[in-house]
């Protein structure tokens, strides 16, 4: 595979050498990759001088995949796998993280600016925001629980749209495959030191298997405030209702024969049309923020935020319901010191959240609740106290260290069947440092390095998992992760080439058994040994703005090799240590087409290759390796009033028809492992903006 990247970076560079001979020059002051901005940590950093792993997804590059799904943009990203078992049944995966994770979001912590949407329970509800909503996305791989808490698979920064100093009005609306519907509103208003802007969006789908259709109503509201020179106040709030049924997992067999089939029933327990399996979930969720820049070189940001989320899920063997309640606090205070050459920046501060979990579980009558057979009341408990130093010499050395101090702990009722006194599991405070360094050779590459460890505690939902028993006996799991890198741009910053690899050994790992009857619980079942390359390599064969038919033309590459094997990983009398790590392909390589020709026509593609996927621990089932191309065509059509724009496009995914899963079921009873994907599907939609 290494052969084949390098094979893939010689016809590339053939090729823009060519291009580089007749195309126009490029003015020395075009930036196009070079000045690429992160947000990595507490500001904004240079792409190349960053000390982390970062995967980027920019508003352009969100906009060129379809509005109703963020899993084809955040796929495009190299050790980066996003799932759906369903549609809206997200489920994500950075760097084979997605071992303890049957479904939801787990081991990875997500902000949507400065607040925390994970809760302190480990949940995160990534798909209740609406994809056409989202400005950017930020993926920092690997542990960074120094600054971010308690994590091991790593972080993802989402900016919703960003209040720009503008007022407009905006609308789109999408038709495609499968009775889906996409609509969505934004308007945003600028005064002289107050914006506000607001977006409203529904999705509807019939989805391509039985008992597989999704409705979405979200609505959010940013506001800012600048009330004085040096401070401002901002504040985010949403509310999304979103309700989708839930398939199930069938065998190979069954996938076969009939592909768009729900779980049907079986001698012991009904299917999933009978049952009416789904979910509903209604959250609000909202956070206010003040940043106050005391002078010019200290500066002071509190935010405080908190969620209500109303749950519900008829399944197979009984009708859940949790009422969840959720509230936290974020603050630090940042202090910046230049001499001649020397910039310091120090961080130093203080997260804390609490969550109240209400659970009830039923039997369920064909999608009725009915006689309620547990109940149990779990509060969840997390702080953390984190310091993080940023030295850059002579602006090209960067050395960053940074360590946070954790604390983690719960407590557990049981009101039916059996009334417990309530009690308390506190877990021992948690050291999680990181330590990295990032040289510019010159303004064209840079090297990086970094050691961290990573820490995650049981999740609620693993404590008290679908077995309705609350396991006090589950520890958390943790493991150093330890990475170089190189980036380098070139050809005007018309190249740029990012690769990283890395050795993650994470001991105690969290792992998910299923018992007969379909019921979950999860187990400390020794660890993992991680090895893994992630290279990503882009070119502008044609620059922006150029006057001649191709306007623009980028190409994109992303390379993924895993060897993840587990590490004395014994279950009873089966010895797993050895085999792959399940759920995770050994290959991914995701390239893209982006060309923008004359009178407002664009074209994008995307080819992904994914590898075959072991189903379960003992590697004795496989999903098979499966191509996908995505396609989306844009054509604005040329305005003379410059305060009205359209844009009309078309879209087709799985242009092969290539049967697949995109989301399995691992380690499932009966060997149900498979959630048929859709075939080829197409859609079409416009945008209208006001200004």
């Amino acid at each position: 595979m290494f052969r084949l990247f390098r094979k893939t970076l010689a016809t590339h560079s053939i090729i823009l050498c060519c291009l580089n001979l007749s195309a126009q020059s490029v003015p020395d002051t075009l930036k196009l990759l070079n000045d690429v901005v992160v947000r990595s940590y507490f500001s904004n950093q240079p792409l190349l001088k960053s000390t982390a792993s970062v995967g980027v997804l920019t508003s352009k590059q969100l906009q060129n995949q379809s509005e109703q799904s963020l899993i084809p943009a955040i796929n495009s990203l190299p050790g980066v796998r996003m799932e759906e078992r369903s549609p809206g049944s997200y489920r994500l995966s950075i760097r084979g993280s997605l071992l303890r994770s049957p479904f939801g979001i787990r081991n990875i912590k997500l902000y949507i600016d400065e607040y925390a949407l994970t809760d302190a329970g480990g949940n995160s509800y990534l798909n209740l925001l609406d994809a056409g909503t989202l400005n950017s996305i930020t993926v920092l791989k690997g542990p960074h629980g120094s600054s971010f808490g308690a994590n091991t698979g790593g972080v993802v920064l989402i900016d919703p749209l960003k209040l720009r100093d503008s007022s407009f009005l905006s609308a789109s609306l999408t038709a495609g495959s499968y009775g889906l519907f996409h609509q969505r509103a934004s308007i945003q208003k600028q005064w002289k030191n107050y914006s506000f802007n607001f977006n409203q969006g529904y999705q509807n789908a019939d989805g391509y298997r039985e008992n597989s259709a999704l409705e979405r109503k979200y609505a959010s509201l940013s506001q800012k405030w600048q009330y004085t020179k040096k401070s401002q106040l901002r504040s985010t709030f949403l509310f999304s209702d979103l309700n989708y049924q839930t398939p199930g997992g069938l065998t190979a067999q069954q996938a076969e024969l009939n592909p768009r089939l729900a779980r049907p029933a079986t001698n012991t327990l009904p299917g999933a049309i009978q049952q009416q399996a789904g979910i509903k979930n209604k959250t609000l969720f909202g956070g206010v923020l003040n940043e106050y820049q005391i002078n010019s070189s200290i500066r002071h940001i509190i935010s405080i935020f908190g969620s209500a989320t109303d749950f519900k899920n008829p399944f197979i063997t009984n009708y859940e319901e949790r009422s969840e309640k959720s509230a936290g606090i974020r603050t630090f205070l940042e202090h910046q010191l230049k001499q001649n050459k020397f910039h310091l920046i120090s961080n130093m501060g203080i997260e804390s959240q609490a969550t109240g979990s209400d659970i009830n579980n039923s039997k369920n009558n064909s999608g009725t609740r009915g006689l309620l057979q547990s109940q149990d009341e779990l509060k969840a408990f997390q702080t953390f106290y984190f310091a993080h130093l940023s030295a850059n010499f002579f602006n090209n050395l960067t050395i960053e260290a940074g360590t946070s101090i954790n604390r983690y702990s719960y407590s557990y009722k049981t009101v039916v069947p059996v009334t417990t006194p309530e009690a308390k599991k506190r877990f021992d405070q948690q050291l999680m440092p990181r330590l990295a360094v990032s040289y510019l050779f010159n303004t064209h590459a840079a090297w990086r390095a970094s050691v961290s460890r990573g820490y995650s505690p049981p999740t609620i939902a693993e404590v008290r998992a679908s077995n309705n028993v609350i396991n006090t006996n589950l520890q958390p799991e943790s493991g150093w992760n330890y990475e170089t890198g190189l980036r380098i741009s070139g050809f005007s910053d018309r190249v740029f080439i990012d690769l990283n690899i890395f050795y993650f050994h994470l001991q105690d790992a969290i792992v998910r058994r299923v018992n007969a009857n379909d019921t979950e619980f999860f187990i400390n079942a020794g660890g993992t040994k991680q090895r893994g390359f992630e290279g990503q390599l882009v070119q502008w064969l044609v620059s922006p703005n150029s006057n001649r038919f191709i306007r623009s033309l980028q190409l994109r590459t992303g390379i993924t090799l895993n060897h993840f094997k587990f590490h004395e990983y014994v279950v009873g009398n089966a010895v797993f240590s050895g085999n792959k790590l399940t759920g995770v392909p050994r290959d991914v390589f995701i390239n893209s087409l982006d060309v923008e020709f004359v009178k407002g026509f664009s074209f994008f593609a995307q080819h992904n290759y994914t590898s075959s996927i072991p189903l379960n621990d003992a590697n004795s089932a496989y999903a098979d390796s499966y191509h996908l191309i995505q396609l989306k065509t844009f054509w604005r059509p040329y305005q003379k009033n410059k305060r009205f724009a359209l844009q009309l496009f078309a879209g087709a995914d799985n242009l092969l028809n290539t049967s697949y899963s995109l989301g399995n079921d691992l380690n499932a009873v009966g060997n149900r492992f498979y959630n048929p994907a859709a075939d080829l599907n197409s859609y079409v939609g416009l945008t209208i903006n006001f200004k």
